[in-house]
């Protein structure tokens, strides 16, 4: 570790006198972001990366899921799938979010809506089902550790979901349905409405299919509310809430079917927060609480001798938090924030015994909830034209656990010719969550944090005024005290313990190229090692499309090409595929548009979930109303 600081303070220090040499760059006006500092910032004087995807974007994937879209257009990012539509939970449930090798499945990846993070209080994973594209405006990414904003479970990334509002005058009202492939249905209606300082947006959704195998069946009821007011030019208070449910049947494995895989799960969030925007200063006071209520039968598997269940497993589960950050520019081409953050989270868990000898009792498994209370600062100073310099720090203390300090830093050099060259070195960590403490063996209250350092190394380029672009990112991720399943050393059966390491590296680049008013193409490729292989983290990632808008007609076509993807480890099982998606709509007049998708054209037969073959090609055709 003190050779890898050394040499990246030596490249920093390498740097340094080169931006002297420069001539006076050229810049194109880039992306604001909220995700990297709490505040909006031009992306380019960020040291770490964030990538953006706009509304435009994710309707085009006429999903009503955000994780397709993820998937596709963020390098070094991927989700697993199971079928047609739906994710679940516990056994078999697919949804899993992994960013360089990192996964949201281990509380190492944190997903937020609007910056307040968002995953199952006793489980500390996302909940993949509760993220829609009914409600996201645009979804940031930033990929490497985030904890010195976030906290625990963003010590691999985060990815941010910014909520919808309408941004002008007036009233809209959209209509979203279709209908394809094994009975899958898919609607979305959604109405804004903006008058003077008073805006609101409200949604509902319903989506179902009965799956391309039996027992697989999906459903679906979603919905949200937002409403914002501004009193002044400078203050602003919005309130939101999210509620959905969904029922999910769990087949098992071809190799074992199950029956009776029944989950029954609701989740929501709601939000308030009051912003401040000025000048030279900005901030915002927030309070979020989300919760979940989980009803589950895990089913049986004739084909083994087993008979139907005699319990049914229950959680409560829940996370608050309040948090306060203030951003002031103290002199020139400084930029300070300070925030503030607590958060209580946990639940309840239970059998409840619905057959046998036990029935109408329960079986209590955990009722706990545990706080962490937070400061954090992060700093930015423009030392000249060409150089930015980022650094920030964070003191967490757990209820149980103690505290931690997680440092970062990095460099922003804005060179000729719209270059930009970034370094970074960052530390993640997370607690362990209440389901490794508490809940079934091999549980251990002794448990400490996990933590890593990223060290990553950036450069792009916007050439042509913009209508070209492409980067490329080296990343190196050292981490340790991992909780793994080991034997116990003070008896029979195993115990989590914190023995394991991360050893990962790779590369990610993106390029983006508008040849015309008409036409347009963009890929990405990640190449991911890892010393120690993990499931849902393919080594080659390839995605390459193009977009085409010409009068009425929209079409977005593309390539996903997947090497490598561990579906089991020890003995290690690895899929390799190629999808071909399509995507087209045609405008029949100014409120009616009539579209079309096309999934695995190829009819690959792959799996991502070892014992969930894929379905073989998909169709789902539907109209959208705009008035």
């Amino acid at each position: 570790m003190r050779k890898i600081r050394f040499i990246f303070l030596w490249l920093v220090g390498g740097f340094l006198p080169l931006y002297a040499q420069t001539q006076e760059p050229t810049h194109t006006l880039d992306e604001i972001v909220v995700t990297g500092t709490r505040h909006q910032t031009d992306v380019r004087h960020l040291s770490q990366t964030v990538s953006v995807i706009h509304r435009t974007a994710i309707e085009k994937t006429m999903q009503p899921s955000l994780l397709p879209v993820l998937t596709e257009q963020i390098p070094g990012l991927f989700t697993t799938s199971r079928g047609v539509m739906g994710y679940g939970v516990s056994d078999g449930a697919a949804g899993g979010i992994s960013l360089r090798g990192l996964s949201g499945g281990n509380a190492r990846l944190m997903v937020l809506i609007d910056g307040h993070p968002q995953y199952a209080g006793i489980f500390g994973h996302p909940i993949s089902d509760a993220y829609q594209t009914l409600f996201a405006d645009r979804v940031e990414v930033l990929r490497g550790p985030a904890s010195v904003l976030y906290g625990s479970n963003a010590m691999g990334g985060v990815i941010n979901i910014v909520t919808r509002q309408m941004h002008q005058d007036g009233i809209r009202t959209q209509l979203h349905s279709g209908y394809g492939s094994y009975n899958t249905l898919e609607t979305e209606l959604t109405n804004r409405i903006r008058k003077g300082p008073l805006s609101t947006v409200v949604s509902g959704s319903y989506n179902r299919t009965d799956g391309h195998r039996t027992d697989m069946e999906f459903e679906q009821y979603s919905g949200y509310a937002k409403i914002n007011y501004e009193f002044t030019r400078h203050w602003n208070t919005y309130a939101d809430l999210n509620i959905t449910r969904f029922n999910a049947s769990y087949p098992g494995p071809v190799s074992a079917p199950l029956l009776e895989g029944d989950q029954h799960i609701t989740r929501g969030m709601t939000s308030f927060a009051i912003t401040n925007g000025y000048e030279k200063t900005s901030g915002a006071l927030s309070f979020f609480y989300n919760w979940g209520k989980h009803r589950i039968n895990d089913g049986y598997t004739p084909s083994a001798g087993e008979t139907p269940q005699d319990s049914r497993f229950h959680s409560l589960d829940n996370m608050m938090g309040i948090s306060w950050y203030q951003s002031a520019q103290l002199f020139q081409g400084n930029r300070i924030t300070a925030g503030f953050d607590w958060f209580r989270y946990g639940g309840e868990a239970w059998n409840q015994y619905v057959a046998g000898e036990n029935a109408g009792t329960r079986r209590d498994l955990v009722d706990k909830h545990e706080n962490e209370v937070a400061g954090y600062i992060d700093f930015r100073q423009h030392l000249t034209p060409w150089l930015t310099f980022n650094a920030g720090a964070r003191i967490d203390h757990h209820s149980r656990i103690g505290t931690e300090w997680i440092p970062q830093a990095g460099l922003a050099f804005h060179l000729p010719r719209a270059m930009e060259l970034k370094l970074s070195a960052s530390k993640g960590f997370r607690y362990p969550i209440l389901r490794e403490m508490y809940m079934f063996p091999p549980q251990n209250p002794d448990l400490r944090p996990e933590s890593m350092w990223n060290y990553e190394i950036a450069f792009s380029q916007t050439l042509q005024e913009g209508r070209l672009t492409y980067g490329v990112n080296l990343f190196y991720i050292d981490g340790e005290n991992l909780i793994l399943r080991l034997p116990n050393p003070n008896g029979s059966g195993q115990l989590n313990q914190n023995s394991g390491t991360i050893k990962n590296y790779g590369i990610e680049t993106q390029i983006a190229c508008r040849l015309n008013t008409a036409w347009s193409a963009d890929a990405n490729y990640s190449y991911l090692h890892m010393k120690h292989p993990v499931i849902a983290a393919p080594e080659h990632k390839l995605y390459a499309g193009v977009n085409l808008l010409r009068g009425r007609w929209t079409l977005t076509t593309g390539l996903q090409y997947i090497a490598t993807l561990y579906t089991i480890v020890s003995p290690d099982t690895t899929e390799d595929f190629v999808l071909w998606n399509l995507r087209a709509s045609y405008r029949a007049s100014r409120w009616l548009e009539i579209w079309g998708r096309g999934e695995n054209l190829l009819a690959q037969k792959y799996e991502i979930n070892a014992g969930y073959p894929m379905p073989k090609a998909t169709v789902m055709a539907g109209i959208n109303l705009n008035f």
